[in-house]
């Protein structure tokens, strides 16, 4: 199944030739790669090498490890929160400034509406409304943070049912932050609007009214953004 190699980043050349079976579906998830043992013989390296490939597999949520007799390493499927994270990581280090964040959020958010209010199942609207809810109680209190208008715009990301569109959005998540952050200096008190605004969209999606809700978060995101624009 494997070949030998023989590079200076051994490692991770053993780590490519087990994504390329992944991909060409010569490895399920569920299936076990052989032991340690048959893996360096069958690539011609140390067990070292093997020990170091693995964990980078692990780490990436490609295989899990377990331990016992009936142990070893076995294939997995990465979960959306681990795709997000790792797209995250790479949006963190570009330098993006909440004007470049809000942008793409328009692009973004607004494209999938259609698809959530297609397919927004009432447990979705149930989780939406029950967001709103809380923000609103923190509004009360005045404990408001705009951690709760990002994690309503995750959930309503998911309401999609796209697997691809919810790691996206899930990378998406520390940026938001980073950019509502700096909207809430320029604006300090839209939080009431903004939450209400949430429901405004929530309401037209349980209507299948594509329309409305894309009218409302056009100006929704198109506030955000002029807020960041100013700063």
């Amino acid at each position: 199944m494997f070949s030998r190699v023989s590079t200076s980043r051994v490692s991770q050349v053993i780590v490519d030739q087990v994504k390329l079976l992944l991909r060409d579906g010569s490895l399920q998830p569920g299936d076990r790669l052989p032991s340690e043992r048959d893996l360096c013989e069958q690539f011609g390296v140390s067990r070292v090498t093997i020990r170091e490939a693995l964990r980078v597999l692990e780490s990436s949520g490609l295989v899990s490890i377990k331990v016992g007799a009936r142990g070893g390493a076995f294939v997995t499927t990465p979960t959306t929160e681990r795709l997000g994270e790792g797209l995250a990581d790479l949006l963190s280090l570009s330098h993006l400034t909440a004007s470049d964040v809000t942008e793409a959020r328009k692009v973004v958010e607004s494209g999938a509406l259609p698809l959530i209010v297609d397919r927004a199942t009432d447990d979705d609207i149930a989780d939406l409304l029950q967001l709103i809810d809380d923000g609103q109680k923190a509004l009360t209190k005045g404990e408001y943070d705009v951690a709760m208008s990002a994690a309503f715009h995750v959930r309503l990301a998911e309401c999609a049912h796209n697997p691809a569109l919810t790691a996206l959005i899930h990378s998406f998540h520390g940026p938001m932050l980073m950019s509502l952050r700096e909207a809430k200096v320029s604006a300090p008190l839209m939080g009431p609007q903004g939450n209400e605004e949430h429901r405004a969209i929530v309401i037209a999606i349980q209507s299948r009214d594509v329309a409305e809700a894309g009218r409302i978060m056009n100006a929704h995101l198109s506030r955000t953004a002029s807020r960041v624009a100013s700063l």
